[in-house]
C-alpha cells in the first residue's frame, strides 16, 4: 500500500464527520454543552416555576455518587455538591419530592462536605472562576436553610454548620453584594455570577436573551424581575430545558467560543472545512478593535479572539491581529481587558497562533508582529513544567494545554528554546501513556487522547517508539466506549463543550489515520457517529 492510501481512506470519512459537526454549529448556535449540576441545582434552589422542575431534582439524585458528593474528583467536587445539596435542602423545605426519600442523599452530601470537602484548604481547591463568591454564598444558604427546616426533618440530618475552607472568607462576596446595594456598575464577567450576587443586570430587559451566558444567572433575574420582563431570556431558557429534558447546561451560549474552537482544531488537522455564512457571519467580528466574546452576556477575551482569527485565517479570511495587543502584559498576555488573576499559557498560546498566522502570510509586516511572535516562543517554554507539560487555568487536564503550547510553538515557534519544549513536552506524553493506549489525568478519556496525539504528531520525530505510541492511542480511539465525555473545561464547575470535544477526537482521528501507513479506519470508530442531520 502506497503513503498516501491512508489519506485517500480516511477523508471522505472525516469530511462527512467534519459536515455533520459543522451544520450542527448552525441549527444549535447557542452551542452543544452537556447539563451541569451546578446550574441545573440553581434552578431547582431558585427557580422551581420553571417547567421542567422535577426532571432537574431527578437529574440531580442521579447524579449522586457514592460517597455522596457530585461532580469529578478532588476538590472540583467542592462546588457542584454545594449546589445539588443546597438545592434538595429547598425541595426539603417546599415539602419534599414525590416518590423519593430525599433525607438520604441530602445527609450525604452533608457528610461529604463536611468531612471531606469543606476540609480542603483554599490552596489545595482548584482555580474554578469565582469560587470565592460562589462558595461562601453556598455555605451560607445550605447554613440558613438548615436552620429553617422543621425540627422532624433537621433531627434525622447531620447537625454541624458548615464552615468555609481555611484560608477562605466572606469579605469579597460581601464587598460585592454591598456594592450591588449601593447601586455600582459591577464588571461584565460578574454578570455570569449574578445568582450569587444578588444583581441584576445593567443591560437587562424584553430583548436580553442570557444574563451572562448562565442559565443559572438568567432564572435568577427573571424570578426576581417576572417572566414578562424578559420574554426573550424566558424563551432561552424553555428552550434550553426542552433540549435538555429539563436539566440545564453552562456555560451558554457559547456561540464564538465553539465556532472558533472547532474551525481552527478541524483547520489545523486537515480536515476539510466549509461552513456556511451564517457560522462564519458572528466570526467576521473578530477582525474589529476589540475582539469577541465566547457568548452574549461576556466581556470580549484575548482567548476566544485569537481563537477566532485563526480560525479565520485558515479558511482564507485572515485578519490584522493587532487588536490583541491591547491585552499585552508585563508577563504576556491576559484573557480579560486590563487583567486577571493567574497567568493562562493557552491564552498565549493562541495569542501565538493568531499573529503566527498574520506573519507568515506577511513576511514584510511591520517589526511589532514579529517581536511578539519571538517573545510569545520564549514566554511560553518559560512556564513548562519540568518534566514537559504545561498545566493551565481554563482545563483541568494538563494534556489540553500541553497540545495548545506544543501546537503553537511547533507551528509557529522561534528559535531554540520552543523547539526544545515541544521535544520535552513530547517525551512526556511518550512516558504518560496507559497501558490501555489512552491518555488522561484521572483515567483514560477520548478528549485526552486526542489532545496527546497531537502532541506526538506535532513533535519533528519519526522514532518507532512515538509510531507504536500513536499506533496504540489511534485504537483505543477506535473502541467504542458508549460513555459521554467527563467535564474538563473550567467553568464554575467543570463542564463539557460536546462539540468541540467531538472536533478535537475527530481531529486526532484523521492525523494519526494519515500517519500510521497502511491502516483503514473509519472515522465512526473515532467516537463521532456519522447520523442524517435534521433540523
Amino acid at each position: 500500500m502506497s503513503e498516501g492510501s491512508p489519506r485517500v481512506l480516511a477523508q471522505p470519512a472525516t469530511d462527512a464527520a467534519a459536515r455533520e459537526l459543522i451544520a450542527g454549529l448552525a441549527l444549535r448556535p447557542w452551542g452543544q454543552v452537556a447539563a451541569s449540576v451546578y446550574e441545573s441545582a440553581r434552578l431547582v434552589a431558585g427557580a422551581s416555576w420553571l417547567p421542567g422542575h422535577d426532571k432537574r431534582v431527578g437529574f440531580l439524585l442521579r447524579e449522586q455518587r457514592p460517597d455522596g458528593g457530585w461532580g469529578p474528583p478532588e476538590g472540583y467536587a467542592l462546588v457542584p455538591t454545594l449546589s445539588a445539596t443546597d438545592a434538595l435542602l429547598a425541595v426539603l423545605a417546599d415539602g419534599g419530592w414525590p416518590g423519593a426519600d430525599l433525607l438520604a442523599p441530602v445527609a450525604r452530601g452533608l457528610d461529604a462536605l463536611t468531612g471531606r470537602l469543606l476540609a480542603m484548604p483554599a490552596r489545595a481547591l482548584p482555580d474554578t472562576p469565582a469560587l470565592d463568591l460562589i462558595v461562601p454564598a453556598l455555605v451560607e444558604s445550605i447554613n440558613e436553610r438548615m436552620a429553617l427546616l422543621d425540627r422532624a426533618v433537621a433531627d434525622r440530618l447531620p447537625r454541624p454548620r458548615l464552615a468555609l475552607p481555611a484560608g477562605l472568607g466572606p469579605d469579597r462576596l460581601r464587598a460585592v453584594r454591598a456594592a450591588v446595594a449601593a447601586g455600582a456598575a459591577l464588571p461584565t464577567k460578574l454578570a455570569h455570577f449574578y445568582e450569587v450576587l444578588g444583581a441584576t443586570p445593567a443591560d437587562a430587559g424584553p430583548t436580553l436573551t442570557a444574563v451572562g451566558a448562565s442559565p443559572a444567572a438568567t432564572a435568577a433575574w427573571l424570578t426576581a424581575a417576572g417572566p414578562d420582563a424578559g420574554p426573550a431570556a424566558h424563551a432561552f431558557l424553555r428552550e434550553l430545558i426542552r433540549e435538555g429534558d429539563g436539566p440545564v447546561p453552562c456555560p451558554t451560549p457559547i456561540t464564538v467560543f465553539e465556532r472558533a474552537w472547532v474551525l481552527s482544531g478541524l483547520g489545523r488537522a486537515g480536515v476539510a472545512v466549509n461552513p456556511p455564512a451564517t457560522v462564519l457571519r458572528i466570526l467576521a467580528a473578530a477582525t474589529g478593535a476589540e475582539g469577541v466574546a465566547t457568548g452574549e452576556g461576556l466581556p470580549t477575551d484575548a482567548d476566544t479572539t485569537s481563537v477566532t482569527l485563526d480560525a479565520l485565517a485558515r479558511l482564507g479570511r485572515p485578519a490584522d491581529p493587532a487588536g490583541l495587543w491591547a491585552y499585552e502584559t508585563a508577563d504576556g498576555f491576559c484573557t480579560w481587558p486590563g487583567s486577571e488573576d493567574g497567568f493562562s499559557v493557552t491564552t498565549n498560546a493562541h495569542v501565538l497562533d493568531a499573529f503566527g498566522q498574520h506573519v507568515a502570510a506577511r513576511p514584510g509586516v511591520d517589526a511589532r508582529y514579529h517581536r511578539t511572535v519571538e517573545r510569545l516562543s520564549v514566554v511560553l517554554p518559560a512556564h513548562q513544567l519540568a518534566e514537559g507539560p504545561w498545566q493551565d487555568r481554563w482545563h483541568a487536564s494538563p494534556y489540553y494545554a500541553t497540545a495548545c503550547c506544543v501546537l503553537a510553538l511547533a507551528e509557529f515557534g522561534r528559535g531554540g528554546p520552543a523547539a526544545e519544549a515541544v521535544d520535552r513536552a513530547a517525551r512526556w506524553v511518550l512516558e504518560s501513556q496507559r497501558a490501555d493506549g489512552s491518555w488522561g489525568r484521572w483515567g483514560g478519556t477520548a478528549e485526552e487522547t486526542a489532545y496527546a496525539l497531537q502532541v506526538l504528531l506535532a513533535a519533528p520525530t519519526g522514532a518507532p517508539r512515538v509510531a507504536d505510541a500513536v499506533a496504540r492511542g489511534h485504537a483505543y480511539l477506535h473502541q467504542p466506549s458508549g460513555r459521554p465525555h467527563p467535564p474538563l473545561w473550567y467553568g464554575k464547575e467543570l463542564y463539557c463543550p460536546t462539540a468541540i470535544v467531538r472536533a478535537a477526537v475527530l481531529a486526532a482521528c484523521r492525523l494519526s489515520s494519515v500517519h500510521l501507513v497502511g491502516v483503514d479506519r473509519s472515522v465512526v470508530d473515532c467516537g463521532y457517529q456519522v447520523t442524517k442531520t435534521t433540523t
